[in-house]
C-alpha cells in the first residue's frame, strides 16, 4: 500500500516519534497533518516538515474539542496517535492528580480520537504503547497498565472500526525529547545502560519507531496487532 497523496493525521506530530513519522510519511508522498496543544511546538516542527504538511492545534484531551475537529476535518486515509504527556512513579510516588491526568493523556484522549475520527475503508488508526505493557516495572506501574490498556483497546477497535486497520506500535528507550527533563550525564547514562542491556545492543532513534508506524499503516494484512520496536527489551 502506497503512502502516495494519502492524507494522513499524526497526534502528537511536534516532537519526537510523531515528528519522525510525519517526516517520513511526507518523504514518502503523503499530506501530513500534525495535531499537538503547543501552537509553539507546532510552529517549530513545521520548519522541520515543510510544505507538504499542515498543523492543527488540538487538546485530545477535551473530547467536545475532538468531536468538534473530526466533526469538520474530513476522511483520513491514515490516523496516528502518538500524543501523551504523562508523569511515571512508583505507586506511592505518584501523585493521584498526576495518574488520573496521565490515564487522561494517553488513553482517553486515544478513545477520544479513535471514537470520533473518519478513516475510509483499509485505512489505518495506529496507537503508540510502550514495552511496560510486556515487561512491568514497579517504578511505572501506572505507565504499564496505561500501556496495556491502550493495546487492548486497539484490539478491540480493530473489531469495531473494520474494514479500518487498528494497531500499536510499543517502543522501549528512545532518544527523543522525552529524555531532556534528565540532565545531560543522567540522560547519558539511561542511554548506555539501556545500550547494554538491549540484545539489540542500541536505543531506539525516532525514526526506527516511525518506520514500525509505516509498516502497520501501509501493510493491508496487520490490524489487532502489537508491534515491538522495543531492542529486545521485553526479553531482558
Amino acid at each position: 500500500m502506497t503512502l502516495t497523496d494519502a492524507r494522513i493525521l499524526v497526534v502528537g506530530g511536534s516532537s519526537g516519534i510523531g515528528l519522525a513519522t510525519a517526516i517520513a510519511a511526507a518523504g514518502a508522498g503523503a499530506s501530513i497533518t500534525i495535531a499537538s496543544r503547543s501552537a509553539a511546538k507546532l510552529d517549530s516542527a513545521m520548519r522541520a516538515l515543510g510544505p507538504a504538511g499542515s498543523a492543527v492545534q488540538l487538546d485530545i484531551r477535551d473530547a467536545a474539542a475532538v468531536e468538534q475537529y473530526f466533526g469538520e476535518c474530513g476522511e483520513w486515509d491514515h490516523v496516528v496517535v502518538s500524543a501523551a504527556d504523562t508523569r511515571s512513579g512508583p505507586l506511592h510516588g505518584l501523585g493521584l492528580e498526576d495518574a488520573r491526568a496521565a490515564m487522561d493523556s494517553k488513553f482517553w484522549g486515544a478513545y477520544y480520537v479513535a471514537r470520533a475520527c473518519r478513516i475510509r475503508p483499509g485505512g489505518s488508526l495506529t496507537l503508540v504503547s510502550g514495552v511496560f505493557s510486556q515487561r512491568p516495572n514497579r517504578e511505572a506501574v501506572l505507565q504499564g497498565a496505561i500501556n496495556a490498556a491502550l493495546e487492548g483497546l486497539a484490539r478491540g477497535l480493530a473489531l469495531a472500526l473494520a474494514p479500518v486497520r487498528v494497531n500499536v506500535v510499543s517502543p522501549s528507550v528512545t532518544a527523543t525529547p522525552l529524555w531532556n527533563k534528565l540532565d545531560d550525564p543522567d540522560r547519558e547514562a539511561k542511554y548506555k545502560e539501556a545500550s547494554m542491556r538491549f540484545p539489540a545492543g542500541r536505543i531506539g532513534q525516532a525514526e526506527d519507531i516511525a518506520a514500525a508506524i509505516l509498516y502497520a499503516a501501509t501493510n493491508p494484512y496487520s490490524t489487532g496487532a502489537t508491534i515491538l520496536v522495543d531492542g529486545g527489551d521485553a526479553l531482558v
